[in-house]
């Protein structure tokens, strides 16, 4: 083979592997912002069919948390379809599983009926475990301002949003999905005063 021919040929190999080096190396699009946010939300089916009596105040609290978080989206689940969060009513103080939930796994949350023998709001209760399932723990003693203080600003306390840090710790904690990966603590948090 002559001099030239090789030059041709390495020139035009040369010209091949930085055209495919180029094309591997190139930026894919960026995704659209709604593909984004789906991708990002994690979605947690709760049940609360054990609970009877307590369905206005649950649906209130899923309400408030489905309105200050934008990256969990609790929603109820099917008749016969598996839950994360499996609702319950009892006769004794509230408690809940520490989270975050991941999805497939399972949590539990106990609607104590003598919290509200007490006083104590059943929308606030019902946020207020939720929260514990969403991975927030106890902040007691504390102000009705935060949802996760439970019992402690007493029974006038009707508060049932989630603060900012709340809502904070919460987005961190589904960020990105990534609480589908993050470990469930798994104590069970009772919220007796």
């Amino acid at each position: 083979m002559s001099l030239g021919t090789w030059l041709k040929a390495g020139t035009s190999a040369t010209a091949l592997v930085l055209a495919m080096a180029g094309a591997a190396t190139a930026a894919p699009a960026p995704p659209d912002e709604s593909s984004t946010a789906q991708a990002a939300t994690v979605t947690l089916r709760y049940d609360d069919s054990r609970a009877p009596g307590w369905e206005a105040a649950i649906a209130a609290g899923v309400a408030s948390w489905n309105a200050n978080v934008s990256n969990v989206h609790l929603v109820e689940a099917a008749p016969g379809t598996v839950a994360e969060i499996v609702i319950v009513a009892t006769t004794g103080w509230p408690q809940a599983t520490l989270g975050p939930v991941r999805p497939g796994r399972q949590v539990r949350v106990e609607l104590g009926s003598q919290a509200v023998d007490q006083g104590y709001n059943k929308t606030r209760i019902a946020a207020h475990e939720l929260g514990h399932s969403l991975g927030l723990p106890d902040t007691k003693p504390g102000p009705c301002s935060q949802l996760m203080s439970g019992s402690s600003p007493g029974t006038a306390c009707t508060n049932a949003t989630p603060n900012a840090t709340e809502r904070s710790r919460v987005q961190s904690a589904y960020a990105s999905g990534i609480a589908a990966f993050a470990p469930t603590d798994g104590r069970i948090l009772i919220d007796a005063p």
